[in-house]
Formats: C-alpha cells, sequence, structure tokens
C-alpha cells in the first residue's frame, strides 16, 4: 500500500472529537484530494502533511515533550514525512528516533490519536503555509532520552501536571492531546 492510499485509510477511520477536529478532518481529505503530493515539503498551498508522535513513559504516567528549537514551546516529536518514509506512521517514528534517541516504541493505537492544522509562518526560502499534523500514540521501552535533531531539550513530563500552573509551556494542540489521554 502507497503512503497516500494508507494516509487516507487513517483519515476515514479516525473520529473526530469535536467540532474543530471534524473541520480538520475534512480539510485533511480535501488536500489529499486536491495535489499530487501531499506529504511532500514543497507543497505550501494551503500546506502539507507532517507526522509526530505523543510518546508515554513505560509506565504510561508520563508524557515525552521536546523544547523545539525554533518555537520555544514544549511539543511532542514531531516533523516532515521524508521520501523515504513508508507512512506517516513510520515517519513518526523516524522524528522519535532524530529528535530523543528513542527506538522500538510500541504503538497504542492503529488509528491517529489527534489531527490538527496549524500555521508556520514564512522563513527564508519558504512562504508562510500550514501543516497538516497527523499525531500516533506511542508507548517507550524506557525513559531514557536525549535531546537531538531540532530539540532543544527533552524530558518527561506528567500527566497530572501538563496544563496545570502553567508549569510546561506549550499549546492548546499538545492539551488537547492529554485531555483525550485523561479521559
Amino acid at each position: 500500500m502507497n503512503r497516500e492510499i494508507e494516509l487516507r485509510s487513517q483519515l476515514a477511520a479516525y473520529r473526530a472529537a469535536d467540532g474543530r477536529e471534524t473541520a480538520y478532518l475534512a480539510r485533511m481529505k480535501e488536500l489529499c484530494d486536491s495535489v499530487a503530493k501531499p506529504c511532500a515539503r514543497s507543497t505550501y498551498t494551503p500546506g502539507h502533511f507532517t507526522a509526530s508522535a505523543f510518546v508515554l513513559s513505560p509506565e504510561r504516567d508520563a508524557l515525552l515533550l521536546i523544547l523545539h528549537g525554533k518555537l520555544g514551546l514544549w511539543l511532542q516529536p514531531g516533523g516532515h514525512v521524508d521520501d523515504e518514509d513508508v507512512s506517516l506512521l513510520e515517519a513518526a517514528r523516524r522524528e522519535v528516533c532524530e529528535e530523543v534517541g528513542l527506538r522500538e516504541l510500541q504503538l497504542l493505537e492503529p488509528v491517529p490519536l489527534d489531527v490538527d492544522i496549524h500555521d508556520i509562518p514564512a522563513r527564508e526560502g519558504e512562504p508562510a503555509h500550514q501543516h497538516f499534523d497527523v499525531r500516533f500514540l506511542f508507548r517507550a521501552p524506557t525513559r531514557a532520552v536525549q535531546a537531538g535533531s531540532d530539540a532543544k531539550d527533552a524530558r518527561w513530563v506528567s500527566l497530572a501536571e501538563l496544563g496545570n500552573d502553567g508549569l510546561v509551556r506549550s499549546d492548546e494542540s499538545v492539551l488537547r492531546a492529554v485531555r483525550k489521554l485523561r479521559a
């Protein structure tokens, strides 16, 4: 199965939690149908798919977050889909390995945990565009991590701590996923 067919299958299986996700899902399906290479980093109008991973600790009580080098926020590992990636799921696994060194992640759900569309500002050589992020849920085999790639730092954050008292500066999409994990 090719990457785009698998992506369509994953989007078809995904159940939106609310109106915002329903709108994201519709836009993602539209992107699949409207461009030849929806995962290509060079697709800027309106944007392209990315893949990320919500990684739970072995005990499932903490979430792995990285301090994103460009955004200065604590986010889940993730990024662009490379030509060599056979699927978005494998792109998410690769990004975790590159950003924190974790391998042999256990996939906890066959369908994505979350979907999100977010704006990316213009930078040298790239116009403003959007990332259509498909997010998978994994369990780590160990808590041993080391920041690398786009990560300035990496840490495990208690699920109970996330979103309380502003202890970790993140964004609403991460907190939305945390609410799903708590439910």
